[in-house]
């Protein structure tokens, strides 16, 4: 089934993934494309809305990215954000220019177009989220201004009669309050979209194009207990069954009993031949010493590819090779498109994306979620009853407890952290706060410090916990979580923790340290 499509071009903004996830948040399907994705490709792709990202640069620099007048006569509508609100009136014959006053975080802004389909139900007067320091200064001939803020005459404008309508704003954070409002009034008021994206048609639509595509041949994948891997294995499993291999490797960096849920949530579930890989001292030998938190990740990195590729050739025979990989992994890699500002290189590498041994040959790549974003594929998941634990698990270091231990990595101190970090882990569930924390996790520092227990003195560890609130991980603050229940989880720690006997919590934001401590 072709679903409709809207475009998010992007311009280098940082909020592009976001963007596309709100639309699809509104039941319409959306892929992100470099801004100098070819007029004719566009075109071919029969988009019902084009939306323009916010950026870096200055549209008037002529090093910044522009684009070719063409797309504002493919008929199809338009909605510029910050820098692609700048580059429409440019592009189009108007002009911006440096404000005079620049606006930075949240602005109050009037809606002067009451007509307007794009601020259709939204009330006159509003907050939203301004990061600008040019501004249209001259409309293109044709447009209005709809909206305005103290410091900046066009907060917005448009054309109605040709679908181009421009905001100056983020609508697309939550900080905008009525930002979600207006992306839908676009998709459906101007776009005229059905919202034809529900996941229910993407499962069915998938396990068939699975089922056609490997026919009775093997598959092999990668599990790591992971959403994305969980996922893609449960939609694997439903359409081919016993034909799927998955190999978990668990070099015992995992969290407290975290092997033995994920072996029996798979080997009980779904049909499918579920091959663990126990290697923790293999890994213990390799880290011995280590200290540098760089030169850890590397290694367990290099170990856990050693381990899995040597077990797939024990496994494959041909067949297909499956990746867990989703939609931001090849954007970010710059797979299938170009990063947002023009530049084919990599942004980074994704566990998610594996480069595979020349030695060991497949038919081909399957990735049942390279179309989907982190919400989505958790959606997927619950509906293929994959436990709620799996689902919504936090983000995990691919390192696992190895960079959550500072210093070098012993069989001791894993014992320690998984015991803190599962106590920890018990008391936020009871506490019923669990939902409002986007990530918590205790830390094993380099430091032991002194106490005393009955009538002894000790010399022991002390455990770091960290708790962080955030809407998408490029900024965090840390979580105010309530005295009795840090007092709970101080007195369980240190009474049910042997060899810790301090519990300190990290109040630091972000920036300006980071949600990891290495």
């Amino acid at each position: 089934m072709k679903h409709e499509l809207v475009i998010v071009l992007d311009f280098g903004g940082q909020y592009n993934q976001l963007i596309a996830r709100r639309v699809r948040e509104n039941s319409v399907y959306c892929e992100i494309k470099s801004y100098k994705t070819p007029i004719e490709e566009i075109r071919a792709l029969s988009p019902k809305g084009i939306i323009f990202t916010g950026g870096p640069n200055s549209v008037y620099d002529p090093a910044s990215p522009h684009i070719s007048k063409e797309i504002f006569e493919l008929g199809v509508p338009i909605l510029g954000i910050c820098y692609g609100c700048q580059l429409m009136a440019y592009t189009l014959g108007g002009a911006a220019s440096a404000c005079e006053k620049s606006e930075y975080g949240k602005i109050d802004v009037t809606i002067d177009n009451r007509e307007s389909l794009l601020f259709r139900d939204i009330p006159q007067h509003s907050i939203v989220w301004m990061s600008h320091t040019d501004y249209v200064s001259r409309l293109p001939e044709g447009f209005e201004a709809s909206a305005h803020s103290a410091d900046c005459p066009t907060a917005a404008f448009e054309n109605a009669e040709k679908k181009l309508y421009s905001v100056q704003f983020h609508p697309e954070v939550t900080h905008s309050e009525y930002g979600k409002e207006i992306l839908r009034n676009f998709l459906y008021n101007v776009c005229e979209c059905s919202g034809d994206w529900v996941m229910d048609d993407f499962i069915e639509s998938t396990v068939a194009r699975l089922r056609e595509q490997i026919g009775d041949r093997k598959v092999v994948l990668g599990l790591s207990g992971g959403v994305d891997s969980s996922v893609a294995a449960g939609l694997l499993s439903r359409a081919v069954g016993s034909q799927l291999t998955c190999v978990f490797v668990d070099q015992g960096l995992m969290r407290k009993d975290e092997g033995d849920f994920v072996e029996k949530t798979f080997t009980k579930l779904f049909d499918m031949k579920f091959v663990r890989v126990n290697c923790q001292k293999q890994f213990l030998e390799k880290l011995k010493g280590v200290t540098d938190p760089e030169e850890k990740r590397k290694i367990i990195g290099r170990e856990f590819y050693k381990v899995f590729w040597d077990k797939v050739r024990e496994e494959a025979d041909g067949g297909f090779f499956a990746q867990g990989t989703i939609y931001p992994d090849r954007i970010e890699s710059g797979k299938g498109n170009e990063a947002g500002k023009g530049s084919t290189a990599t942004i980074k590498t994704h566990h998610n994306m594996v480069e595979k041994p020349a030695d060991i040959k497949f038919d081909g790549t399957i990735e049942p979620l390279g179309d989907l974003f982190k919400d989505e594929v958790r959606a997927v998941g619950e509906r293929l009853g994959i436990p709620r634990e799996l689902v919504w698990r936090q983000p995990f270091p691919g390192p696992g407890l190895g960079v959550r231990i500072i210093g070098e990595i012993t069989e001791d101190k894993i014992k320690v952290l998984q015991e803190a970090d599962a106590v920890f882990r018990d008391e936020i569930r009871k506490s019923g706060i669990e939902s409002e924390l986007r990530q918590f996790f205790a830390v094993l520092p380099d430091v032991k410090t002194v106490g005393v227990m009955g009538d002894h003195r000790t010399y022991d560890h002390l455990i770091a916990i960290r708790a962080v609130t955030t809407d998408d991980f490029m900024t965090a603050d840390w979580a105010r979580i309530p005295y009795d229940v840090l007092a709970r989880i101080s007195n369980r720690i240190t009474n049910e923790v042997e060899h810790v006997n301090r519990v300190v919590y990290d109040i630091t934001s972000k920036p300006p340290g980071t949600v990891e401590w290495e």
